[in-house]
């Protein structure tokens, strides 16, 4: 080997100290600045040459480093690109070019000056320096194999070079190393010193990784995971006894746990059995952890913990009266629930189910039973419900499994004995993954569920102490297998005189508070409440009763805030417009005037009742019945049993016998993008088409509803109070009902009772009787009409009125 001429040179230049990395000529590297004294040194080398002095700090936690915490070799670099970032901070690229020793190191401007010594050193290309490079490009390309870190292509051919000096600085710039180490090779400025250096370097390293890569294979070869842990494990237990600390504290503790948590005899066996499995587990194994989960779950369910019962019914019936208005048949059935309860000593647990439409009060009620009875509270959503595992839960084989929802409801409740709500049970769902409802004939029978089996505790659970209280706004969804282990408690809507008791005892109050208000600020008459009631609500329940309420309070917050808290306002029915704007609904009878073929009809929905508003058009035509309105077959078959009916009492209508192969009639119900089916509006279309054919208006203040038959037979009909609820919402006090649905008055609240004239009729022609106008023109009776109808009563006494 023969040197080259050597080459030094002393410059000036900006410098720059740098973290964790230590930056070799030859080499492009990036990284971030963001000291300020940093930013101001590339500056500096940016406005002049783009080249700048970099040296590696000692600690690199030093913020600010002095002159003697900075190595005294680097590198002198040029700045490729520069891009500031968001932050603030400036993304570099940069090359070195060549190493350098600091002289000197002075501050100005805010940043380093560094005089440095270049010394360049090259040498020869000779027979013993191409062996060390060869055998240095050997070693690294047996490290780049060994290191999973670094991609064997690329560094193989980033070393492919003739230059020495090359050659080492790349290596050396790749290699896994400490950052003291990687100074130590940036210090030394000869190539071939250099070589022999990294050669020595790379068969320390080549070494290290061959001794990793024999353990890793010896390990696992030799000892599993699960086999070394248990050696260590057992050393430690034995080392454990040796200093007396005891043995198996941890099954001792588990132990006492299942003694005290009061299990059933079976469950008490099966726990024990999985205690001592548990035990001669290895603790770290995945078989262990299902073990040890199953135990906590076995742990976590109360088995004998009671809520203390308040059996007082004084206590429950204040309880009840001071969070609900009304609903007296729910709190009397509530009442001799805990009446029972004071007699027997060990009664059964109830299942109730609360139907009603929206608002009405059927979650908040069972939240009020647990007040009362002194119980938890636990309420379990089903709505979409779809997979049976929801209530009975994965076997344990599944990955991830846990108890289903019953269960989990049960540990959260801490006690046996809680009210547990399954609200909207009318909202579940079916499909490939089975059927929620099926699993949930168990739970809600009193002769079973007392030995309920979870999938994932595969063990009995008794679930008799507990009170179910299930919501749902409709029946029809609820399987009848389900619907017959539910004793089934109807909530009806409220009367306008209900909604206003509700309002001033606890809507009014309630939305004062969250509105920050006091009464001071806002208070209602009740005429006030009464003309929000009529004029911006039309529902069953208090919900949006409530909004409104919420509503007004929000905008009088608003002037309380403006014009301080001496502002006072009464909200009356002649200023609520200034806080919720023009009435939404009309407090007025349906039509302004008696009209021909216009009838009004009561229907049923989920949220309670609504006037139904139909219509019939004769049109020159060939005997044609259009139904439009998105009726539903039902619906739709009602229509022509009705049209059936007219045409067999054509003379009645003074007809002719073939009036109908003339004319078309059109059917039409209004609000016709809003589904409807059923049969109860039967009266109410064969009223329409009787009107519309003798040319006889139907009376503007009445309103009807009824299935008819093919021989003019009123039938009865479902939903009478919410049908009556609707009709005095809409100012409609004369109705026409099925004979059949007397005996269902009872239910109707006695100031609605009174505050209505109730026709019951049992054919079709009492109903022409009552509702048309004026009385049909008076025919002879045809002999081949049908003798099952009977003559209508010329004053309509049949009926049975109720004033």
């Amino acid at each position: 080997m023969t040197q080259g001429k050597d080459k030094f040179e002393v410059r000036k230049l900006p410098m720059m100290p740098i973290r964790d990395v230590v930056i070799f000529p030859h080499m492009m590297t990036p990284f971030v600045v963001g000291r300020e004294s940093s930013v101001k040194a590339l500056d500096e080398a940016l406005n002049s040459d783009r080249k700048i002095f970099l040296a590696t700090q000692h600690d690199a936690s030093v913020d600010e480093p002095k002159p003697n915490e900075i190595y005294q070799v680097g590198t002198i670099v040029n700045i490729v690109q520069s891009l500031k970032l968001p932050d603030g901070n400036i993304k570099v690229l940069v090359e070195g070019i060549e190493r350098a020793k600091v002289q000197q190191v002075t501050e100005a401007d805010g940043y380093l000056h560094a005089t440095v010594k270049t010394g360049k050193i090259t040498i020869e290309t000779t027979p013993t320096v191409e062996q060390a490079m060869q055998k240095v490009t050997a070693l690294f390309e047996q490290y780049v194999k060994l290191c999973q870190s670094l991609n064997y292509e690329t560094m193989i051919a980033a070393v492919r070079m003739e230059d020495p000096s090359k050659l080492s600085d790349t290596i050396a710039a790749n290699l896994q190393l400490p950052i003291e180490e990687k100074q130590e090779l940036l210090e030394i400025f000869d190539p071939a010193e250099r070589l022999n250096r990294i050669a020595d370097v790379l068969d320390i390293e080549i070494e290290k990784l061959n001794m990793d890569r024999t353990i890793q294979t010896r390990v696992k070869r030799q000892m599993e995971r699960a086999q070394k842990e248990y050696y260590l494990n057992e050393k430690i237990k034995a080392i454990q006894k040796e200093l007396g600390r005891g043995e198996k504290s941890e099954w001792d503790e588990l132990k006492k746990k299942v003694d005290a948590a009061g299990m059933p005899k079976e469950v008490h066996e099966k726990a024990m059995q999985e205690l001592k499995k548990l035990e001669a587990m290895p603790p770290m194994s995945a078989e262990s952890t299902v073990s040890r989960n199953y135990l906590d779950w076995l742990l976590a369910v109360p088995w004998k913990k009671r809520s203390k019962e308040i059996r007082s019914i004084e206590h429950a019936e204040k309880i009840l009266n001071q969070d609900h208005y009304g609903l007296e048949k729910i709190k009397d059935r509530i009442l001799e629930f805990l009446a029972v309860r004071q007699l027997v000593k060990n009664p059964k647990g109830s299942i109730l189910c609360f139907v009603g439409p929206p608002g009405v009060g059927k979650t908040s009620l069972g939240m009020s039973i647990a007040k009362a009875t002194g119980r938890k509270f636990v309420r379990m959503s089903l709505g979409g419900v779809r997979d049976e595992a929801e209530i009975r839960g994965h076997r344990r084989t599944y990955i991830g499994a846990l108890p289903g929802q019953i269960i989990q409801s049960m540990k959260k409740a801490g006690t046996k004995n809680p009210v547990f709500m399954l609200d909207e049970i009318d909202k579940m769902a079916a499909d490939f993954r089975g059927d929620p409802s099926a699993a949930l004939l168990e739970v809600l029978d009193p002769e079973q569920n007392y030995m309920f089996q979870d999938h994932y505790l595969d063990v009995e659970y008794d679930l008799s102490q507990v009170l179910f209280v299930a919501t749902s706004n409709v029946l029809h969804t609820i399987p009848a297998a389900l619907q017959d282990r539910m004793e089934v408690l109807r909530l009806h809507g409220y009367t306008e005189l209900e909604k206003l008791e509700i309002a001033k005892q606890y809507l009014v109050k309630k939305q004062r508070v969250n509105a920050g208000l006091t009464e001071a600020n806002l208070s209602f008459t009740d005429d006030g409440i009464t003309e929000l009631i009529r004029s911006y609500t039309r529902e069953a329940g208090v919900r949006n009763l409530e909004r409104e309420i919420g509503n007004v309070c929000r905008k009088v917050a608003r002037r309380v805030v403006k014009d301080g808290t001496k502002y006072s306002v009464v909200v009356t029915a002649e200023n609520i417009t200034e806080f919720l704007g023009v009435a939404k609904f009309r407090d007025s009878e349906v039509h302004d005037k008696n009209e021909v073929g216009l009838v009004t009809g009561l229907a049923w929905t989920e949220v309670g009742g609504s006037i139904l508003t139909t219509e019939v058009s004769v049109l020159d035509g060939k005997g044609k019945l259009t139904a439009t309105g998105k009726l539903g077959d039902v619906m739709q078959e009602s229509a022509q049993a009705a049209m059936s009916y007219v045409r067999s009492r054509s003379h009645r209508l003074g007809l002719p016998r073939d009036f109908y192969r003339n004319i078309d009639v059109h059917l039409h119900v209004p609000e016709g993008a809003i589904p409807k089916d059923g049969p109860s509006a039967g009266i109410t279309i064969a009223t329409a088409l009787a009107s519309a054919l003798a040319k006889i208006p139907v009376r503007r203040d009445i309103a009807m509803t009824g299935e008819i038959t093919l021989r003019g037979k009123v039938l009865p009909i479902g939903g009478l109070k919410e049908k009556l609820l609707a009709a005095h919402r809409a100012g409609i006090f004369e109705i026409i009902l099925p004979k059949d649905n007397q005996k269902d008055i009872a239910e109707v609240p006695e100031n609605l009772r009174n505050a209505m004239k109730l026709h019951f009729v049992e054919y079709m022609d009492e109903v022409l009787t009552v509702a048309l106008e004026r009385p049909l023109p008076e025919f002879p009776t045809e002999p081949e009409e049908l003798a099952t109808v009977p003559p209508p009563t010329a004053t309509g006494e049949s009926s049975v009125a109720h004033q």
